[in-house]
């Protein structure tokens, strides 16, 4: 057993795979020492890897806003937070600064988020993720929160509904599907995902092995009920305050500061997380044809990974579900 990893007793196991393991501590490059953040902690994969690679004395912040993914990490890493190498928070990375401040990770020198839902949300028929088995309509990260996906289904308006399945989902059928939904929530409450599935599905003929005509409705409540690009948005900007910004006379020599790491699942996400990290690695935002830089803006990352980097072939064929990652680092500029 290598130092800092508890191996789990079976009493509350995960059946998440972190993904893109490797490429997340080639990218990150923990180091005893060192002080990191796992902003979607989920199944503790990704946690317990850094907290190897950086012992003895890493240590390591894991956020998430699922008590149930903390619970079972206290126990799988139960060592690790004992010695307190491990302080895990209850809550949203969209109050990253004010967590990390709370928890004295200051001047971190990694940050990684591995965005969308875990294994274990998705297989717990009572979280109402999937709608491959029935199951009660919430979908909700964090079970404290009010709102779930059938209080959004049976309260928004057509045009309200319509715009969260093009939006949040891309789905060509939203407008057509918002209509059923309304047409059938007048004679019922729709509260249960099979009902869903059924209405988004309706019409349309479904082979084995094609995308599910219910998938990108279930994507886009999915994220308007947990606000999921919204917590993207707010997150990023922190991450510049709480990395490291290698001030010393090491960080100088290797050349950069602190380092994200994020993993996308969907081009909505990834589109937010390029588009932060390509403005931030330049010194001018400033319209293409404004003459002279009136914006001030400074550069504060380098990008490690010009296109994203994504699965093997071999780790999609084991975790099938890795296969719409995409992942993206940089690293903060010296002085920054």
């Amino acid at each position: 057993m290598r130092p800092g990893i508890d191996r789990n007793n079976g009493m509350s196991q995960t059946q998440h795979v972190p993904v893109m393991l490797e490429e997340v501590l080639t990218f990150l490059q923990p180091e005893p020492g060192g002080q990191y953040i796992d902003g979607t902690v989920g199944g503790g994969g990704h946690s317990e890897a850094i907290l190897a690679r950086s012992a003895p004395d890493g240590r390591v912040l894991g956020i998430d806003a699922d008590p149930n993914a903390l619970a079972r990490v206290r126990e799988r890493l139960a060592l690790s937070i004992d010695n307190g190498r491990l302080v895990l928070v209850h809550d949203s990375f969209a109050e990253l600064a004010r967590i990390a401040n709370a928890a004295g990770f200051v001047s971190v020198e990694g940050i990684l988020l591995d965005l969308g839902f875990s294994s274990d949300q998705m297989n717990d028929a009572r979280r109402g993720f999937a709608f491959s088995a029935d199951g009660p309509l919430d979908m909700r990260f964090d079970p404290e929160q009010s709102e779930t996906a059938a209080d959004l289904v049976n309260s928004a308006s057509e045009q309200e509904l319509a715009d969260i399945f093009w939006r949040y989902g891309e789905e060509s059928r939203s407008r057509q599907i918002a209509r059923r939904i309304v047409q059938e929530r007048t004679r019922q409450a729709i509260t249960r995902t099979t009902q869903l599935a059924a209405l988004a599905a309706s019409g349309v003929r479904y082979k084995t092995g094609a995308i599910h005509p219910a998938t990108r409705v279930f994507q886009a409540l999915r994220i308007a009920v947990n606000h999921e690009l919204d917590r993207l948005e707010a997150v990023l900007p922190q991450m510049l305050d709480v990395l490291s910004k290698g001030d010393d006379q090491k960080d100088r020599e290797l050349g950069g500061g602190g380092r994200m790491v994020i993993i996308a699942f969907h081009s909505l996400e990834d589109r937010i997380v390029k588009e932060f990290m390509r403005r931030e690695s330049r010194d001018c935002i400033c319209p293409p044809h404004t003459p002279v830089c009136i914006c001030g803006h400074k550069a504060r990352l380098r990008l490690l990974t010009p296109k994203p980097v994504i699965p093997t072939a071999q780790e999609v064929r084991v975790n099938p579900r890795a296969r719409s990652a995409k992942l993206r680092a940089a690293e903060m500029l010296v002085g920054s």
